[in-house]
């Protein structure tokens, strides 16, 4: 195993992952009712293929792909369709959704298993995957068979597995790597024989050493794998600072990880790949940490897609007493919640719930004071300061001059401001007015 690998810059935030970091994942109930939205990843929603009064099984598409960057949905439950119509999703978005009520049988349509999947071809690989409806189960939710598939112009040459888990709070991949290592390699094999490359890697913060351990045993006898302990500090577990960290490739601005020869992808994806190409699973579960002072008992959950976060909840006790905030994903990149009556989708990594000692309720904030720790920290080293400013002020079209596009929203800026001012909502209202 290579030396501690690192970026430059960054935050060390309190990870809190003690809560859940221990806890097998266990199986969840499976729902009574599922909201399936349309559109769980980026680019063009799914196309509905069911109507009200249908009755589906488990594993039944219910969506197919619309367009080369889409990707089609499955039921997770046996059932009837009893609605089709746009629902709140966590992001805020309402998206056109199917609702199906259980019929408590939770059949499953025919898998079709792979015993000698290493023996496919790249091109049936990737069918495989887009069938299954993979996309990247880190958050960004972009389509994988895509991702697998970089123009000839964009040669490939290495393959790098996220296990850094960054993110505060959040142990799902933690917990994957030390249960199902063996399986989670093997998805990492067949994502480098879709993309006819021999080097692979997995980098794992060193707050996880029984994680590092068991990805180090299973991958005992893969010549082309390496397993990497990577410093401990966010965000170690973006794109751009994997590849630092491990290759010394610096992704240019506006650039893409492919633009210097590497792909990367989630621990979970991994898994979610084995099961499709090794035994015909399309994606309609998912791990997800459930956590935080404000859950009476934090769990690491296999849920099924569609899954309402309050049926989730419940499965963890409900919420403790003084429970105040509930965010979908972790405290840096996640988002608040209105509601718990919207779903578990692909991209889902964690219900967080905080208490009043832990959340701060403010919508005040002060203007900036040029301290500059923005830009001391920014993993990218942009000038998050002068890009806030100009988004408060509307000058959007100027704000893409001080690389705009190239912040990914990882909030480190807005977790050192004295100013307390809402960086990250500055650079996504900036995003949504003006073209990359």
């Amino acid at each position: 195993m290579s030396k501690v690998a690192t970026f430059e810059r960054g935050i060390h935030p309190k990870y809190n992952k003690e809560f859940s970091s221990g806890k097998s994942i266990t199986q969840a109930k499976p729902p009574q009712r599922i909201v399936v939205p349309l559109s769980q990843h980026i680019g063009a929603p799914a196309k509905c293929e069911v109507k009200i009064g249908d009755e589906v099984k488990r594993g039944q598409i219910i969506g197919s792909p619309s367009g080369f960057v889409s990707a089609p949905v499955h039921s997770s439950i046996s059932g009837k369709v009893i609605a089709i119509a746009d629902f709140p999703t966590a992001v805020g978005r309402m998206v056109s959704s199917v609702v199906i009520e259980s019929d408590g049988k939770d059949e499953a349509v025919a898998l079709k298993e792979n015993p000698n999947y290493m023996n496919l071809t790249a091109d049936e690989i990737k069918v495989m995957i887009k069938d299954a409806g993979i996309v990247g189960m880190g958050g960004a939710a972009f389509p994988t068979n895509v991702k697998l598939s970089p123009p000839k112009e964009k040669p490939i040459d290495t393959v790098i597995l996220n296990g850094a888990e960054c993110e505060p709070y959040l142990t799902a991949d933690h917990r994957l790597m030390v249960e199902r290592p063996k399986e989670v390699i093997e998805g990492l094999k067949i994502i480098m024989k879709a993309l006819g490359v021999k080097e692979g890697h997995v980098g794992i913060e060193e707050n996880k050493p029984d994680a590092i351990e068991a990805m180090k045993s299973a991958a005992s006898g893969e010549p082309d794998i390496e397993i990497h302990s990577l410093e401990i500090k966010y965000p170690q577990g973006a794109e751009k600072m994997l590849i630092k960290a491990i290759k010394n490739r610096e992704v240019p601005s506006k650039g893409l990880p492919m633009d210097v020869s590497v792909v990367v992808q989630n621990i979970g994806t991994a898994l979610a790949i084995y099961e499709a190409v090794r035994y015909g699973k399309p994606l309609m579960e998912r791990v997800v940490t459930v956590t935080g002072k404000g859950i009476r008992e934090p769990k690491n959950m296999l849920v099924r897609i569609g899954t309402l976060l309050s049926d989730v909840v419940e499965q963890c006790g409900g919420l403790a007493d003084g429970a105040v905030k509930v965010i979908s994903g972790g405290p840096m990149m996640g988002f608040a919640q209105w509601t718990l009556d919207v779903p578990v989708t692909k991209g889902t990594s964690g219900i967080l719930v905080l208490t009043e000692d832990e959340y701060v309720a403010s919508d005040e904030y002060f203007p900036c004071i040029r301290c500059g720790r923005c830009v001391d920290v920014c993993p990218i080293g942009l000038n998050p300061s002068m890009l806030s400013i100009l988004s408060e002020k509307g000058f959007y079209e100027e704000a893409k001059d001080y690389n705009l596009f190239d912040c990914f929203e990882c909030g480190s800026c807005a977790y050192v401001c004295p100013a307390k001012r809402p960086m990250v909502q500055f650079m996504r209202l900036a995003k949504s007015q003006v073209k990359p």
